[in-house]
């Protein structure tokens, strides 16, 4: 994957003609998003500009919790009143979550890498500036551009907000592809800034606590073979989030683990995250589009990671999700295998 999108003249001009901004994320932040909040809140501040970042939070994941007391979750009137809104990492304004009442009125541009909705189709009335790349590895990625576009050179600790977005969209450069020579290239330029790749690689990977383990364990053993192999499937029950803990998750190892099995294509992952309520994990190893299946119940994200966030519980979500693959393995009767006790 490659980008080539250049960074819209009138997002420059947004920029430098504001003096206030409000630097916003969508809600249950990962690397990539806070990565390019804070990088951006930085360079702003260095042009002379007052920058917030704000996030509706929560902040899950044990890699962003250390930067989760730079962020606002509700700007007052004076931090907000004649400002201005960059949203990064997603385009519609309740992707924000609790943050949406708090930035609606306000001019507002958008930094995405995703394709949908929002502030993207310009359907809200505060519409400004849309820098939309499907094509980009990652949204530290185009914001990397942006400082570039905006005539600056990025400092270390921009940098290594930008390394640090950079390797968790791209699992470290797992998913980067032979078209993904300015992937490297951006990932050289940071380094040259001062970022340190084994720093970040620690940061996402390391200090996982043993509970977290023992829950990727206990996934890993629930773990059911569909459609020949073609697709696996495990979940997470509220009680396994009681007992372990928001922080016991590890998302990214429970995919890469299910995706090196020989055969599988995609890995369903659901959890309950309250009773009523569950949210719904998808990956892929090549070919398969995840964001098309997430987009049948109302999500999305990109064709090898995608995912949702639906009413309900396991067992009623289980069947409509493993029969949407129906069409992608068609010619792989679906009988369901479960490993040896």
């Amino acid at each position: 994957m490659t980008s080539s999108t250049p960074v819209p003249a009138d997002l420059i001009d947004f920029i430098k003609n504001g003096k206030k901004f409000l630097i916003a994320g969508h809600k249950e932040p990962d690397g990539d998003c806070v990565g390019s909040q804070l990088a951006l809140t930085s360079v702003l501040k260095r042009l002379g500009k007052k920058a917030i970042p704000c996030s509706a939070g929560p902040f899950k994941r044990t890699e962003i919790m250390p930067y989760a007391d730079q962020f606002t979750a509700a700007p007052g009137k004076e931090e907000s009143a004649g400002g201005r809104v960059i949203i990064v990492d997603c385009s519609e304004p309740e992707r924000t979550g609790d943050l949406a009442p708090f930035i609606k009125d306000l001019p507002t541009a958008v930094i995405d890498h995703h394709i949908r909705g929002g502030y993207a189709d310009g359907k809200t009335e505060n519409s400004g500036p849309v820098y939309l790349d499907p094509k980009a590895p990652s949204v530290t990625f185009m914001v990397l551009k942006l400082i570039e576009a905006l005539g600056e050179q990025v400092s270390r600790e921009e940098a290594e907000y930008l390394l640090f977005g950079l390797c968790t969209d791209t699992g470290f450069f797992r998913h980067v592809d032979s078209l993904g020579a300015k992937t490297f290239a951006a990932a050289e330029r940071l380094t040259r800034a001062g970022a340190n790749p084994k720093t970040v690689f620690h940061a996402i990977h390391g200090g996982k606590s043993l509970g977290s383990r023992i829950l990727l364990g206990l996934l890993l053993t629930r773990t059911e073979s569909h459609y020949g192999g073609k697709l696996l499937y495990t979940w997470e029950e509220y009680e396994d989030t009681q007992r372990f803990g928001l922080e016991g998750r590890d998302s990214d190892q429970l995919y890469q683990l299910l995706l090196s099995v020989g055969g599988t294509e995609a890995v369903v992952v659901i959890r309950q995250e309250t009773p009523e309520n569950c949210t719904v994990g998808l990956r892929s190893r090549d070919w398969v589009d995840v964001a098309a299946v997430a987009s049948l119940f109302g999500g999305g994200g990109h064709k090898n990671a995608a995912g949702m966030t639906s009413k309900g519980n396991i067992a009623e979500l289980k069947k409509p999700l493993l029969e949407a693959f129906e069409d992608i393995f068609p010619a792989a009767l679906d009988r369901p295998q479960t490993p040896p006790a």
